[in-house]
Protein backbone atom coordinates (compact mmCIF):
# COMPACT_ATOMS: atom_id res chain seq x y z
CA UNK A 1 0.00 0.00 0.00
CA UNK A 2 2.86 2.41 0.79
CA UNK A 3 4.24 1.86 -2.71
CA UNK A 4 0.83 2.55 -4.27
CA UNK A 5 0.42 5.79 -2.31
CA UNK A 6 3.95 6.94 -3.18
CA UNK A 7 3.40 6.21 -6.89
CA UNK A 8 0.11 8.11 -6.79
CA UNK A 9 1.68 11.13 -5.08
CA UNK A 10 4.59 11.16 -7.54
CA UNK A 11 2.14 10.81 -10.43
CA UNK A 12 0.14 13.81 -9.26
CA UNK A 13 3.36 15.82 -9.02
CA UNK A 14 4.38 14.87 -12.57
CA UNK A 15 0.83 15.40 -13.79
CA UNK A 16 0.91 18.95 -12.46
CA UNK A 17 3.70 19.71 -14.94
CA UNK A 18 1.50 18.44 -17.78
CA UNK A 19 -1.49 20.34 -16.36
CA UNK A 20 0.37 23.67 -16.36
CA UNK A 21 0.95 23.43 -20.10
CA UNK A 22 -2.48 21.93 -20.78
CA UNK A 23 -4.19 24.93 -19.18
CA UNK A 24 -2.30 27.31 -21.47
CA UNK A 25 -3.30 25.22 -24.51
CA UNK A 26 -6.95 25.29 -23.41
CA UNK A 27 -6.72 29.08 -22.93
CA UNK A 28 -5.45 29.64 -26.48
CA UNK A 29 -8.10 27.29 -27.90
CA UNK A 30 -10.90 29.00 -26.00
CA UNK A 31 -9.68 32.42 -27.12
CA UNK A 32 -8.78 31.73 -30.75
CA UNK A 33 -10.03 28.26 -31.68
CA UNK A 34 -6.47 27.07 -32.41
CA UNK A 35 -4.26 24.43 -30.82
CA UNK A 36 -0.91 26.05 -30.09
CA UNK A 37 1.89 23.51 -30.51
CA UNK A 38 4.38 26.25 -29.65
CA UNK A 39 3.03 26.64 -26.12
CA UNK A 40 5.85 24.58 -24.58
CA UNK A 41 8.53 26.61 -26.32
CA UNK A 42 6.90 29.91 -25.32
CA UNK A 43 6.72 28.74 -21.69
CA UNK A 44 10.43 27.88 -21.79
CA UNK A 45 11.20 31.30 -23.28
CA UNK A 46 9.26 32.90 -20.42
CA UNK A 47 11.27 30.89 -17.89
CA UNK A 48 14.51 32.09 -19.49
CA UNK A 49 13.24 35.68 -19.36
CA UNK A 50 12.59 35.27 -15.64
CA UNK A 51 16.10 33.82 -15.30
CA UNK A 52 17.53 36.83 -17.14
CA UNK A 53 15.71 39.22 -14.80
CA UNK A 54 17.11 37.26 -11.86
CA UNK A 55 20.63 37.63 -13.21
CA UNK A 56 19.98 41.35 -13.59
CA UNK A 57 19.46 41.54 -9.84
CA UNK A 58 15.68 41.41 -9.41
CA UNK A 59 14.23 39.34 -6.55
CA UNK A 60 12.56 36.08 -7.61
CA UNK A 61 8.96 37.31 -7.29
CA UNK A 62 9.67 40.55 -9.17
CA UNK A 63 11.58 38.63 -11.86
CA UNK A 64 8.59 36.34 -12.33
CA UNK A 65 6.15 39.27 -12.49
CA UNK A 66 8.36 41.00 -15.05
CA UNK A 67 8.52 37.79 -17.10
CA UNK A 68 4.72 37.49 -16.98
CA UNK A 69 4.27 41.05 -18.27
CA UNK A 70 6.87 40.67 -21.03
CA UNK A 71 5.43 37.28 -21.99
CA UNK A 72 1.95 38.80 -22.28
CA UNK A 73 3.32 41.42 -24.67
CA UNK A 74 5.24 38.80 -26.68
CA UNK A 75 2.17 36.57 -26.96
CA UNK A 76 0.01 39.46 -28.14
CA UNK A 77 2.61 40.52 -30.72
CA UNK A 78 2.99 36.93 -32.00
CA UNK A 79 -0.75 36.77 -32.59
CA UNK A 80 -0.87 40.18 -34.26
CA UNK A 81 2.05 39.82 -36.65
CA UNK A 82 2.30 36.05 -37.24
CA UNK A 83 -0.69 33.92 -36.28
CA UNK A 84 -3.30 36.37 -37.58
CA UNK A 85 -2.01 35.81 -41.11
CA UNK A 86 -3.16 32.19 -40.87
CA UNK A 87 -6.28 32.40 -38.67
CA UNK A 88 -8.71 33.06 -41.51
CA UNK A 89 -7.30 30.33 -43.74
CA UNK A 90 -7.08 26.58 -43.51
CA UNK A 91 -6.91 25.54 -39.81
CA UNK A 92 -4.25 22.98 -40.71
CA UNK A 93 -2.03 25.78 -42.01
CA UNK A 94 -2.37 27.63 -38.71
CA UNK A 95 -1.38 24.48 -36.81
CA UNK A 96 1.71 24.09 -39.00
CA UNK A 97 2.51 27.73 -38.29
CA UNK A 98 2.53 27.06 -34.53
CA UNK A 99 4.86 24.09 -35.08
CA UNK A 100 7.19 26.39 -37.03
CA UNK A 101 6.92 28.92 -34.21
CA UNK A 102 8.01 26.23 -31.74
CA UNK A 103 11.13 25.56 -33.83
CA UNK A 104 11.86 29.29 -34.10
CA UNK A 105 11.45 29.96 -30.36
CA UNK A 106 13.63 26.97 -29.42
CA UNK A 107 16.32 28.17 -31.82
CA UNK A 108 16.25 31.71 -30.42
CA UNK A 109 16.61 30.38 -26.87
CA UNK A 110 19.58 28.24 -27.92
CA UNK A 111 21.31 31.16 -29.66
CA UNK A 112 20.82 33.58 -26.75
CA UNK A 113 21.35 31.27 -23.77
CA UNK A 114 22.98 28.15 -25.21
CA UNK A 115 22.25 24.50 -24.42
CA UNK A 116 23.88 24.31 -20.99
CA UNK A 117 21.62 23.33 -18.11
CA UNK A 118 20.75 26.23 -15.84
CA UNK A 119 19.23 25.90 -12.38
CA UNK A 120 16.11 27.97 -11.82
CA UNK A 121 15.40 28.75 -8.13
CA UNK A 122 12.26 27.28 -6.61
CA UNK A 123 9.39 29.46 -5.50
CA UNK A 124 8.58 27.00 -2.72
CA UNK A 125 10.50 25.16 0.05
CA UNK A 126 12.44 22.05 -0.96
CA UNK A 127 11.65 20.13 2.24
CA UNK A 128 9.42 17.04 2.33
CA UNK A 129 6.82 15.66 4.73
CA UNK A 130 5.47 12.15 5.22
CA UNK A 131 1.75 11.60 4.56
CA UNK A 132 0.17 8.13 4.89
CA UNK A 133 3.54 6.50 4.36
CA UNK A 134 4.39 8.57 1.27
CA UNK A 135 7.06 11.25 1.06
CA UNK A 136 5.49 14.45 -0.27
CA UNK A 137 7.63 17.36 -1.45
CA UNK A 138 6.30 20.72 -0.29
CA UNK A 139 7.34 22.12 -3.66
CA UNK A 140 5.22 19.51 -5.47
CA UNK A 141 2.31 20.13 -3.12
CA UNK A 142 2.50 23.89 -3.63
CA UNK A 143 2.73 23.41 -7.40
CA UNK A 144 -0.39 21.23 -7.36
CA UNK A 145 -2.30 23.81 -5.31
CA UNK A 146 -1.17 26.56 -7.68
CA UNK A 147 -2.45 24.57 -10.66
CA UNK A 148 -5.80 24.13 -8.87
CA UNK A 149 -6.01 27.88 -8.30
CA UNK A 150 -5.20 28.67 -11.95
CA UNK A 151 -7.77 26.11 -13.10
CA UNK A 152 -10.45 27.76 -10.96
CA UNK A 153 -9.54 31.23 -12.23
CA UNK A 154 -9.73 30.12 -15.87
CA UNK A 155 -13.06 28.38 -15.28
CA UNK A 156 -14.46 31.58 -13.78
CA UNK A 157 -12.92 33.67 -16.56
CA UNK A 158 -14.61 31.75 -19.36
CA UNK A 159 -17.94 31.13 -17.63
CA UNK A 160 -18.60 34.24 -15.52
CA UNK A 161 -16.78 37.28 -16.95
CA UNK A 162 -17.53 39.50 -19.93
CA UNK A 163 -13.95 39.14 -21.17
CA UNK A 164 -14.09 35.34 -21.05
CA UNK A 165 -17.46 35.19 -22.80
CA UNK A 166 -16.20 37.61 -25.45
CA UNK A 167 -13.09 35.47 -26.01
CA UNK A 168 -15.24 32.36 -26.44
CA UNK A 169 -17.57 34.19 -28.84
CA UNK A 170 -14.65 35.34 -31.00
CA UNK A 171 -13.20 31.82 -31.09
CA UNK A 172 -16.54 30.27 -32.06
CA UNK A 173 -17.58 32.80 -34.71
CA UNK A 174 -15.31 35.79 -35.45
CA UNK A 175 -17.59 37.18 -38.16
CA UNK A 176 -20.70 37.27 -35.97
CA UNK A 177 -18.66 38.66 -33.09
CA UNK A 178 -17.42 41.51 -35.28
CA UNK A 179 -20.99 42.29 -36.39
CA UNK A 180 -21.97 42.36 -32.71
CA UNK A 181 -19.43 45.08 -32.07
CA UNK A 182 -16.74 43.01 -30.37
CA UNK A 183 -13.12 44.11 -31.09
CA UNK A 184 -12.10 40.76 -32.58
CA UNK A 185 -8.47 41.67 -33.27
CA UNK A 186 -7.80 43.00 -29.78
CA UNK A 187 -9.52 40.02 -28.16
CA UNK A 188 -7.39 37.58 -30.14
CA UNK A 189 -4.27 39.43 -29.00
CA UNK A 190 -5.49 39.33 -25.39
CA UNK A 191 -6.12 35.59 -25.65
CA UNK A 192 -2.60 34.86 -26.87
CA UNK A 193 -1.16 37.30 -24.35
CA UNK A 194 -2.96 35.60 -21.45
CA UNK A 195 -1.79 32.18 -22.62
CA UNK A 196 1.82 33.42 -22.85
CA UNK A 197 1.55 34.94 -19.36
CA UNK A 198 0.22 31.62 -18.06
CA UNK A 199 3.14 29.94 -19.81
CA UNK A 200 5.50 32.15 -17.79
CA UNK A 201 3.94 30.87 -14.58
CA UNK A 202 4.13 27.30 -15.87
CA UNK A 203 7.80 27.72 -16.75
CA UNK A 204 8.57 29.11 -13.28
CA UNK A 205 6.80 26.15 -11.66
CA UNK A 206 8.47 23.53 -13.84
CA UNK A 207 11.93 25.06 -14.23
CA UNK A 208 13.24 24.13 -10.75
CA UNK A 209 12.17 20.51 -11.24
CA UNK A 210 13.62 19.97 -14.74
CA UNK A 211 16.45 22.58 -14.97
CA UNK A 212 16.39 25.11 -17.80
CA UNK A 213 17.26 23.85 -21.28
CA UNK A 214 15.83 24.94 -24.66
CA UNK A 215 13.91 21.66 -25.03
CA UNK A 216 12.90 21.43 -21.39
CA UNK A 217 9.17 21.01 -22.08
CA UNK A 218 9.22 19.08 -25.37
CA UNK A 219 8.31 15.80 -23.71
CA UNK A 220 5.81 17.43 -21.34
CA UNK A 221 4.07 19.05 -24.32
CA UNK A 222 3.16 15.61 -25.70
CA UNK A 223 1.52 14.67 -22.40
CA UNK A 224 -0.16 18.09 -22.14
CA UNK A 225 -1.72 17.67 -25.59
CA UNK A 226 -2.90 14.22 -24.56
CA UNK A 227 -4.46 15.71 -21.42
CA UNK A 228 -6.25 18.38 -23.45
CA UNK A 229 -7.69 15.78 -25.83
CA UNK A 230 -8.73 13.50 -22.99
CA UNK A 231 -10.20 16.22 -20.80
CA UNK A 232 -11.73 18.36 -23.53
CA UNK A 233 -10.43 21.35 -25.45
CA UNK A 234 -12.95 23.66 -23.79
CA UNK A 235 -12.56 22.49 -20.20
CA UNK A 236 -9.80 23.70 -17.83
CA UNK A 237 -11.10 21.27 -15.20
CA UNK A 238 -10.99 18.40 -17.69
CA UNK A 239 -7.44 19.24 -18.79
CA UNK A 240 -6.13 19.24 -15.22
CA UNK A 241 -8.00 16.07 -14.24
CA UNK A 242 -6.73 14.27 -17.34
CA UNK A 243 -3.14 15.46 -16.75
CA UNK A 244 -3.20 14.12 -13.21
CA UNK A 245 -4.78 10.85 -14.37
CA UNK A 246 -2.04 10.39 -16.99
CA UNK A 247 0.69 11.10 -14.45
CA UNK A 248 -0.72 8.59 -11.96
CA UNK A 249 -1.59 5.89 -14.49
CA UNK A 250 1.79 5.86 -16.19
CA UNK A 251 3.48 5.48 -12.79
CA UNK A 252 1.20 2.63 -11.72
CA UNK A 253 1.43 0.85 -15.06
CA UNK A 254 5.24 1.09 -15.08
CA UNK A 255 5.48 -0.68 -11.72
CA UNK A 256 2.52 -3.06 -11.65
CA UNK A 257 2.57 -4.23 -15.29
CA UNK A 258 6.11 -5.58 -15.89
CA UNK A 259 5.41 -6.14 -19.59
CA UNK A 260 5.15 -2.37 -20.06
CA UNK A 261 7.65 -1.15 -17.46
CA UNK A 262 9.27 2.27 -17.53
CA UNK A 263 10.36 2.02 -21.17
CA UNK A 264 6.83 1.70 -22.61
CA UNK A 265 4.85 3.77 -20.13
CA UNK A 266 4.77 6.65 -22.63
CA UNK A 267 2.25 4.54 -24.57
CA UNK A 268 -0.32 4.98 -21.78
CA UNK A 269 -1.63 8.42 -22.85
CA UNK A 270 -1.83 7.35 -26.49
CA UNK A 271 -3.92 4.30 -25.62
CA UNK A 272 -6.18 6.54 -23.54
CA UNK A 273 -6.50 9.00 -26.42
CA UNK A 274 -7.52 6.21 -28.80
CA UNK A 275 -10.19 4.93 -26.42
CA UNK A 276 -11.60 8.39 -25.65
CA UNK A 277 -11.67 9.48 -29.30
CA UNK A 278 -13.67 6.36 -30.16
CA UNK A 279 -16.11 6.57 -27.24
CA UNK A 280 -16.32 10.34 -26.62
CA UNK A 281 -14.57 12.49 -29.26
CA UNK A 282 -15.19 15.78 -27.41
CA UNK A 283 -13.25 14.54 -24.36
CA UNK A 284 -14.45 13.49 -20.94
CA UNK A 285 -15.41 17.02 -19.84
CA UNK A 286 -15.82 18.70 -23.24
CA UNK A 287 -19.02 19.99 -24.80
CA UNK A 288 -20.41 18.25 -27.84
CA UNK A 289 -20.45 20.60 -30.82
CA UNK A 290 -23.82 20.81 -32.57
CA UNK A 291 -23.79 22.15 -36.11
CA UNK A 292 -27.07 23.53 -37.47
CA UNK A 293 -27.63 23.31 -41.19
Amino acid sequence: MDTFIQLTVDGLSTGSIYAALALAIVLVNQATGLINFAQGGMAVLSAYLAYAFLEAGLPLILALLAAVLVSFAVGALVERFLIRRFERGDPDTAVVATIGLLTLVTGVIAVVWGYNNRQFPSLFPLTSVEVLGAVVSLRSLATTLTILAIMGILQLLFMKTKLGLALRAVADNPASSALSGLPVGRLLMVGWGLAAALGAIAGALVGPQLTLTPGMLDGALVYALAAVILGGLDSPVGAVAAAWAIGVLENLVAVYIPLIGHDLKIAVPFVLIFVILVLRPQGLFGRKVVVRV
